[in-house]
């Protein structure tokens, strides 16, 4: 059986590790989606869908399940998520999920899906993550050590403070 779980991973992190190592326990196959591929370079989206392919490959890599980790670019039309979803990657069985709009769009879609407890949520948030980088407060304990070694490849947390200066000045192209 193959499982599909989509996330930002902005960055991936400990919670999301968590997720996946839940999820392997029970399929043969997982595809992992880069949700929102398109974004980078804010302070919500700090990192590209390339770097997050490297984070999420590198984390999952020792995991006993074949993975497959597919950027998937946002598509702003909610009736066809789901079919754009699986034009992007390859068959899967059920989708795990505990977002309740994705959870309502699979189930729509006759997709079935799977809910797990989240891990250390209070926590093991990509906003508390991105906000401790930008204050320089610790970090790295929260992420998969692969992770932390592709964020420091990439120069990510002086990326995200610059990101974060420019943004506070409302110098961020606006798409309104």
């Amino acid at each position: 059986m193959r499982g599909f779980y989509i996330g930002r991973y902005q960055p991936f992190h400990d919670g999301h590790q968590h997720m996946v190592e839940e999820i392997a326990s029970e399929v043969d196959e997982l595809v992992l989606g880069i949700g929102s591929a398109g974004d980078s370079h804010t302070t919500r989206n700090p990192f590209t869908a390339g770097e997050r392919v490297m984070m999420v490959t590198k984390a999952v890599e020792r995991l006993d399940v074949t993975t497959y980790v597919v950027p998937i670019e946002d598509l702003d039309r909610n009736s066809v998520w789901v079919s754009h979803v699986q034009s992007m990657t390859p068959r899967f069985d059920v989708a795990y999920s505990n977002n309740p709009l994705v959870v309502r769009l699979f189930e729509e879609a006759g997709v079935e899906v799977r809910q797990s407890p989240m891990f250390r949520r209070d926590v093991l948030e990509g906003t508390e993550l991105r906000e401790r980088m930008i204050r320089g407060r610790d970090w790295e304990d929260l992420v998969p050590d692969a992770v932390v070694d592709v964020i420091r490849e990439v120069d990510g947390v002086e990326r995200i403070r610059r990101i974060a200066e420019t943004d506070s000045l409302g110098d961020e192209p606006s798409d309104e």
